[in-house]
């Protein structure tokens, strides 16, 4: 499988480390895409979710 680690959050900046599996998994960026859409849902901010 795969996993997600949370390295920072920079501000706005949300970097995240793909792991296992996800590293290069076609879904991987439909994964940030979706936490990305979910913090932006819960927060009302403007967040970008970077893969590091």
């Amino acid at each position: 499988g795969g996993d997600l680690d949370l390295i920072d959050i920079d501000g706005n900046r949300v970097i995240v480390g793909l792991r296992g599996m996800c590293i290069d998994c076609p879904m991987g960026n439909m994964t940030i895409n979706g936490i990305e859409n979910r913090l932006k849902e819960v927060t009302a901010e403007e967040i970008k979710v970077v893969a590091e």
